[in-house]
């Protein structure tokens, strides 16, 4: 089987969801079989496992983007893999498994920032409706999503006929997890984007709470939206100390901050899935979480080292803050940590590759038996 993935969405100054997912899928996958990748930048293949044969192809975000699949034809590929839902399949005459990894642009439709101006006009449009959704997702053989939740949803709202299977996501692997005994600072970590589902401004309020606290904000963010949050912190009695832009972090200092700090804090509305979460939990690092259904997903209900706080009480910034102020307690931390690091073995990207293969064989050998 020629098994095709697209590697087009990696980055190649620094790692978003949709970046990390696809890199990482892609070494997973290409330490059970030899994938093709197929990119747009020459700099990606330097990101990419070194024996993988690639392909060139144009932007994702071009708008011949629909043209895609008559392209693709020429390198006959068997099955094609895209980590999202937009590649053309019109005129394909191989297998597709396309991706979607949540339905939060339904809810907040406003597109990312870094898209060109008329591609984030068409990303507003399209999520008003859930019909160009399920067009594009029946003109594959199969749909791939990130976690169980999603896969409810999808299939909640019929945005597809086809199959969908859960390929997770997961936290990248570590050598070993922190020592719960070692002593820890009064550092909480936020790694995210500062959009308004995000309630950022909620987690700052609780530092008021939470005298001696640090909170880490890992992500790159603009000096007009770093205004803006300060500007709430102070308002509710936050000193600017107690804030810590990063904007931009290493994977090793993101390491290095995790293992010393007390908790990974997120309060999110609405989640796709939190992969700060269970990158955290590897690490040995308690998690503070708001209670969706897709953080007790992949937190655990029943999991010592995810603590909930409820979105609809009248006070979530004094939550937040009791809960962080539970794990002050040595063994209730110790206790904590090591149920993280257990709770996350539940996402493996050896197991999300063995997934995808089992998938695209699947679709591979159906499409042999249609055409004899």
């Amino acid at each position: 089987m020629r098994f095709f993935m697209d590697g087009r969405y990696i980055r190649t100054d620094y790692h978003d969801g949709i970046s990390r997912f696809s890199h990482s899928l892609i070494h997973a996958v290409a330490h059970q079989v030899r994938p093709t990748i197929i990119i747009h930048d020459p700099k990606q293949r330097e990101l990419l496992p070194v024996d993988v044969e690639v392909v060139m192809l144009h932007d994702p975000t071009s708008l011949i983007e629909p043209l895609a699949a008559y392209k693709l034809n020429a390198f006959r590929p068997d099955v094609v893999f895209s980590p999202m839902q937009t590649i053309g399949s019109v005129g394909r005459k191989f297998g597709l498994i396309l991706t979607l990894h949540d339905l939060i642009y339904y809810q907040h439709r406003t597109p990312p920032k870094d898209l060109p101006q008329i591609v984030r006009g068409l990303w507003y449009l399209y999520h008003l409706s859930y019909t160009p959704q399920r067009f594009l997702l029946n003109g594959a053989d199969a749909v791939a999503t990130v976690s169980c939740t999603s896969q409810r949803l999808i299939r909640k709202h019929r945005l597809t006929t086809k199959p969908v299977q859960v390929i997770s996501n997961a936290p990248q692997p570590v050598a070993a997890p922190r020592e719960p005994e070692q002593p820890r600072t009064k550092d909480l970590v936020y790694m995210g984007s500062f959009m308004e589902y995000k309630n950022v401004e909620t987690l700052m309020e609780s530092l008021r709470y939470l005298p001696g606290y640090k909170l880490n904000l890992c992500s790159p963010i603009s000096t007009q939206r770093r205004s803006e949050l300060i500007k709430v912190a102070t308002h509710h009695g936050v000193a600017e100390s107690q804030l810590h832009f990063h904007n931009g972090i290493t994977d090793h200092e993101y390491q290095e901050l995790l293992e010393k700090s007390t908790a990974l804090v997120t309060v999110s509305r609405t989640e796709g899935y939190g992969l700060p979460v269970t990158e955290a939990m590897a690490v040995g690092t308690p998690v503070v979480l708001s209670n969706l259904e897709i953080f007790q997903e992949i937190g655990g209900v029943e999991n010592p080292g995810a603590l909930f706080v409820d979105l609809g009480a009248s006070n979530v910034a004094r939550q937040i803050a009791d809960q962080v102020l539970t794990l002050e307690d040595d063994d209730t931390f110790a206790v904590a940590s090591r149920a993280a690091a257990t709770q996350s073995q539940k996402f493996r990207w050896e197991d999300s590759a063995t997934a995808l293969l089992r998938l695209a064989s699947e679709i591979h050998r159906r499409r042999q038996l249609r055409s004899r």
